[in-house]
């Protein structure tokens, strides 16, 4: 079948204005390695991109790199993260992600492309499902699974024909070598196997070196076929043709091509950039570059960007194992060494423009086999090191692994603490949490106290985020017991604010408040005012929330104005977002909405959506208590949208909880009970009991003049929630729960 006979097969898949979801896997034959079969799907959907006006989505699944396939859960991480969702929002659970991934293609039009893939359960988790969307499966698999459990429909790519093979050679050699006989043409398409990769190869080889005969290129190959004959354990003819021409185009390399490509399979990740080369070599970044550029011209090697290169996941396996024969131990060791130090000081150089507050991370000293032209790069501001960290962010976490597998375990912590603060936005918190268990087990393992605090606090935090309290608390609390024990009391107080904040968001009040206060004092002791000011920050809310007015307002005012004179514009904020809803509880809202405002100018000049939205909630409320509803409104509604395009349910929860409000107070109790009941819904899926509560006391106000019976269900079911809460303000809504409650 020739390719535009197999086009024509693609295009006959595409699904017409109304039809059925179609999901079509595109395989070549078990063990084929050509990669004709994902440029022609990469050509195609480039042509018919038009059909599929919502957009594309791409994944490589490197489902036959020697090192680990990338995961559905990884993948759908990505997918998200493309369709706007933040990567703290992108659900854990496998299931619970693909069921989202669905929700939000169930009314696109997008072409799905999933590249590379090693299994049906590999594929399964990312078919969006939908009326109008196209899945393309590649494999060298059949993925039988996905035709009689999915409707797949398969198109197989064999190799190519002969004179289409024959081509491929012609046009590589073009130019470079006079007129070859087209019988030798046809034997050296043979011996490839007719396979694109090895044809290019082949090609490259032949191309390169016009003064030899083809006759005697052709030998050559033969002979190189002998031995892998001779080492054949019984893999498929495409597989030993492949081989053989890898082996016969490495062979031709001059000597120091030879050692950057065995020292490329060292690199743990799927994909490099120059300075990373430069570093396993051990050379110039200049003679680096130029030894790059002969293994792309010989295409045992695809430059993917400026000083940016990838290997095909075959030669990428040829030249690990060339690494494992030829590369004795010690060198491999050393080299291995040199790139994870780079590594590591490029993110430490990355970390000092992304995250300036953060703590340090004492570097070892550069291996004195490292050049001194392929040391660490100086990043200009705050965008190209955010560049650099969302590139290698895969290779990041796979140094952790590689660092800790090879016995570099001062390393492995190192990279694992300082990735902590280098990752972009739409990274997975799920495989940070894997790196920072890695490197805490390095970090014991060279008993490390002060790497086991930084990652068990780091741990914390991660946990924190994807709201495992327990481990959490637990992680927070060994770190605190380290730090004690050290006598470092800034570290100490570190860990006591963060665990005030799982006592607060757990709503254990007089526990986060006693924590926070112990924070501040010894952040005050240190002078480190800028952090005694977050602790009374925190704290100032832990009085709130318990109902504690005045000393809420007390706490929020001296953070305040610590706040202004250090310049932290996001702290100034979140002080006034809590001052907003302290002014309006103490009868100001005048006040309590100029606060609000103030508090989201900050967050719109911030750029940041996740202040917004939360700050809209403050708004919102500021507006309803000056009798603005219709303001209320668009604020509620905005924040509602935020959220839900933020993934964080509890909270646009709580901006229906805020509607359901409003429109009780415009008289419109049928559509009050819609928004409490939404709300209090959502809080019960959550396990929140606090909220659930409080949407459940509103729902049974909005309906106490049409179903009274109900109403006292809610009432009910509230004052059974709010048995675990014993601070002033849990104590007044029990109170007026159980004033209003029915007799029985």
């Amino acid at each position: 079948m020739n390719r535009t006979a197999e086009l024509g097969q693609l295009n006959a898949v595409l699904p017409t204005e109304d039809g059925d979801p179609v999901v079509v896997s595109v395989c070549v034959v078990a063990g084929t390695a050509g990669a004709g079969k994902t440029s022609l799907v990469l050509h195609w959907a480039h042509q018919i991109r038009d059909r599929f006006p919502d957009g594309q989505l791409y994944v490589n699944l490197r489902g036959y790199d020697p090192g680990q396939p990338l995961s559905a859960q990884e993948a759908l991480h990505g997918f998200l993260a493309a369709l706007g969702v933040p990567g703290d929002s992108v659900p854990r659970d496998p299931d619970t992600a693909a069921a989202y991934y669905r929700s939000l293609l169930s009314d696109r039009r997008m072409l799905v492309v999933l590249d590379n893939a090693a299994t049906a359960a590999q594929v399964r988790p990312l078919l969006p499902g939908g009326p109008h969307c196209l899945t393309v499966v590649t494999s060298r698999s059949r993925l039988s699974g996905l035709a009689i459990r999915d409707g797949a429909r398969r198109l197989t790519l064999g190799t190519l024909p002969e004179p289409e093979a024959v081509a491929l050679l012609r046009a590589v050699t073009t130019g470079y070598r006079t007129e070859d006989d087209l019988d030798e043409l046809t034997e050296l398409a043979g011996l490839c196997a007719a396979l694109p990769l090895a044809l290019r190869i082949a090609g490259e080889r032949a191309a390169s070196s016009p003064h030899l005969r083809l006759a005697d290129l052709i030998a050559e190959l033969r002979d190189e076929s002998v031995l892998w004959d001779a080492l054949s354990v019984g893999d498929t003819e495409e597989a030993e043709a492949v081989r053989t021409v890898f082996a016969w185009s490495y062979r031709a390399l001059p000597e120091h091509g030879a050692t950057l490509f065995r020292q490329l399979g060292l690199h743990p990740g799927p994909e490099f950039g120059l300075g990373a080369a430069a570093a396993l070599a051990g050379l110039p970044v200049v003679r680096t570059r130029q030894l790059l550029d002969s293994l792309v011209g010989a295409h045992l090697l695809e430059q993917t960007g400026p000083d940016r290169y990838q290997f095909h996941d075959l030669l990428r396996a040829y030249a690990a194992g060339l690494a494992q024969q030829e590369v004795s131990p010690d060198g491999g060791r050393a080299a291995l060494h040199r790139v994870l130090t780079w590594y590591l000081r490029t993110a430490e150089a990355a970390r000092s423009r992304l995250a300036p507050g953060a703590e340090e991370t004492v570097l070892p000293d550069p291996p004195s086999d490292l050049p001194e032209a392929t040391r660490p790069p100086d990043f200009a501001d705050y965008d190209a090191a955010m560049d650099w960290a969302e590139r290698e962010h895969t290779n990041l976490l796979r140094t952790v692994d590689a660092a800790a597998t090879a016995g570099h375990d001062a390393l492995a912590w190192r990279l694992a603490v300082v990735l902590w603060d280098v990752q972009p936005p739409s990274a997975s918190m799920g495989q940070w949490l894997a790196a920072g268990a890695t490197g805490l087990a390095a970090a014991r393992r060279t008993d490390d106290l002060t790497g086991q605090a930084r990652l068990l606090t780091c741990l914390g935090l991660a946990h924190q985020r994807v709201s495992s309290w327990a481990e959490s608390l637990e992680c927070h609390q060994q770190a605190l017991t380290i730090r004690r024990a050290a006598d470092d009391r800034a570290g100490e107080a570190d860990s006591l604010n963060l665990i005030g904040i799982i006592h607060l968001r757990r709503r254990q009040l007089d526990c986060a408040a006693a924590r926070f206060e112990e924070a501040a004092a010894l952040w005050r002791a240190v002078g480190s005012d800028r952090w005694a000011a977050s602790a009374l920050s925190n704290l100032a809310t832990t009085h709130y929330s318990a109902g504690r007015l005045e000393q809420a307002t007390a706490c929020a005012e001296e953070a305040l104005a610590a706040h202004r004179a250090l310049g932290n514009a996001v702290s100034v904020g979140n002080v006034l977002h809590t001052l907003s809803r302290l002014r309006r509880e103490q009868g100001d809202p005048e006040e309590a909405l100029h606060s609000a405002e103030q508090a989201l100018d900050i967050a719109l000049s911030q750029r940041d959506q996740i202040l917004e939205a939360y700050w809209l909630l403050s708004l919102g409320e500021a507006q309803r208590a000056l009798d603005r509803p219709t303001d209320a409104l668009v604020s509620y509604q905005r924040s509602a949208d935020l959220h839900r395009r933020l993934g964080n349910r509890s909270r646009e929860a709580m901006s229906w909880h805020g509607a359901g409000e409003t429109y009780q107070a415009l008289g419109r109790p049928d559509e009050a009970a819609h928004f409490h009941l939404r709300a209090a819904t959502v809080h019960r899926d959550l396990a929140d009991g606090w909220h659930e509560a409080l949407a459940l006391e509103a729902l049974a106000i909005s309906l106490d003049g049409t179903d009274p019976t109900t109403a006292g269900q809610h009432r009910s079911r509230a004052l059974r929630l709010l048995v675990a809460y014993d601070d002033p303000r849990a104590v007044a809504t029990r109170g007026r729960l159980a004033g209003a409650a029915p007799e029985g």
